[in-house]
């Protein structure tokens, strides 16, 4: 194991493991074993442990681009996970969310509210205060 892993572990570990990104990793393995491997150390290894923002603001980034990129709902649900143990609370992400809507549009943003509205709900954060 190299260090850049154990590093991306620690740092998935610090925003509530790897949960649905274990499911998408484990779902190639056969196929691309050493795909999770590599998006380990490199998104959280060498990226997301990156001294200059805080784990709430990478996700916020994080959100943004998922929600504009469309089509990778795995990775907004871990995400919005991600963003919730990093200290953001529900609200925020809800704001993070509509903010996106000017430039990723209503279908794109829908779609990651329901995805919020699943991980809010799975959390018991429901009804939003």
């Amino acid at each position: 194991m190299t260090e850049r892993f154990r590093r991306g572990v620690a740092r998935q570990q610090e925003l509530g493991g790897a949960g649905p990104r274990r499911r998408a990793y484990d779902a190639l393995a056969d196929v691309a074993p050493d795909l999770s491997r590599l998006a380990v150390e490199f998104a959280y290894g060498d990226i997301h442990s990156r001294p200059g923002l805080d784990a709430a603001q990478r996700e916020l980034v994080i959100l943004g681009a998922l929600i504009t990129t469309g089509g990778v709902e795995p990775q907004l649900e871990a995400h919005i996970g991600s963003a919730l143990a990093a200290g953001l609370a529900p609200r925020a992400v809800v704001e993070a969310i509509m903010q996106a809507i000017p430039y990723a549009g209503f279908p794109r943003v829908f779609a990651a509210m329901a995805i919020a509205r699943r991980v809010f709900d799975d959390r018991n954060l429901l009804p939003l205060q």
